[in-house]
């Protein structure tokens, strides 16, 4: 709903998701911590020169404090609007700023931008808002259908299948970007903060609740890489129906080969050392020997023992009842068809 040239999160939203362009006039740093899904960094300050100004405002005042901070913005006017002008088009149409409490900063950039032409709307409370939104929305969680099953089982591509077919789907470890093991970095960036894991998060909720269907999710740890699930997300996956999935151990073994097949044999040794105290010595050498050997598919397969155990172990703390076992085979479209024949069965 916009109020006057103010705007509130449902509105801010729903015009970000129709293509409006929108810009986040915090600090580089303050972006890169945590920011909206699909909105542009225009920051009014450098890292530096906000602390400055900070600094300025504590000590000399807020007058003190505007000036310094005109000094700095004064250099930067044409080249922000040329920024604007090179994500949203001209001629000047409508654009979204926010900035953290939705105060000077956000109204120093709509003033410039209206002065160029363009209809700015400010996200009332800014980016603190939105948290709040997007706590609000991790304590509201959906029914789960849960996919389990052991290491390199295929439980994301089969996600990916059902995200294709057009069901509910939340991917936790592709919007963690980390595969959820001591592998699963690998071939990888660099994941993203708890705090923007939790605004993807909040997003994809909001996104799937609106089809009113259970949603399809994996099955896992609290740990995601270095990032956690949040709390309500984990306490429903742990009290939810899982369809374990029983996939040929040799089906497993390829599949991880697929994956992380790649990556160099450095690379996939660090990750066994990570693991050398719960592998055993002489399951870590044996490892390390068959990466030096170039069989992947031996490296595999002893990465598999330790998994299984693991994954064994943490089903076992499972209520018995809400187990499923689904034999499944085949590629990821086929396994996907196969434990939607089953879930029908199971409903019916």
């Amino acid at each position: 709903m916009v109020l006057g040239k103010r705007i509130d999160i449902a509105g801010f939203l729903e015009l970000l998701h129709s293509g409006v362009p929108a810009f986040d006039v915090r600090t580089p740093a303050e972006y890169e911590s945590g920011h909206i899904p699909g909105v542009n960094n225009l920051p009014l300050f450098s890292n530096e020169e906000r602390v400055v100004v900070g600094t300025s405002y504590k000590q000399k005042g807020r007058e003190q404090a505007l000036l310094e901070g005109l000094e700095f913005v004064g250099p930067k006017m044409r080249t922000m609007v040329e920024e604007v002008i090179k994500a949203s088009g001209s001629p000047p149409g409508k654009v979204l700023v926010h900035c953290w409490r939705g105060g000077m900063r956000s109204q120093s950039v709509a003033w410039l931008l209206e002065l160029y032409g363009y209809e700015t709307l400010t996200l009332e409370k800014g980016y603190k808002g939105f948290r709040h939104w997007v706590l609000g929305q991790l304590d509201d969680v959906p029914p789960l259908n849960v996919i389990g099953g052991p290491t390199g089982a295929g439980k994301t591509d089969i996600l990916d299948v059902l995200k294709e077919d057009g069901e509910p789907v939340i991917d936790l470890e592709g919007l963690a970007n980390h595969r959820g093991s001591a592998f699963g970095s690998l071939l990888l960036g660099a994941q993203p903060t708890q705090e923007h894991f939790e605004n993807l998060l909040a997003f994809e909720l909001a996104r799937v609740r609106v089809q009113g269907l259970p949603v399809w999710i994996e099955d896992e740890s609290r740990m995601v890489g270095y990032v956690q699930v949040p709390n309500r997300v984990y306490e429903a996956i742990r009290a939810s129906q899982v369809l374990f999935l029983e996939v040929p151990f040799e089906s497993r073994v390829e599949r991880l080969v697929e994956v992380y097949g790649d990556a160099s044999p450095e690379l996939l040794k660090d990750s066994f050392d990570r693991i050398q105290t719960r592998l055993g010595g002489l399951k870590h050498k044996e490892a390390h020997d068959a990466l030096e050997k170039g069989d992947l598919h031996e490296a595999a397969a002893i990465a598999l023992t330790y998994y299984d155990r693991a994954y064994a172990k943490g089903l076992g703390r499972r209520d018995p009842e809400l187990v499923m076992r689904v034999e499944v085979n085949g590629d990821a479209h086929e396994m996907a068809n196969q434990i939607r024949a089953f879930k029908a069965r199971d409903i019916a």
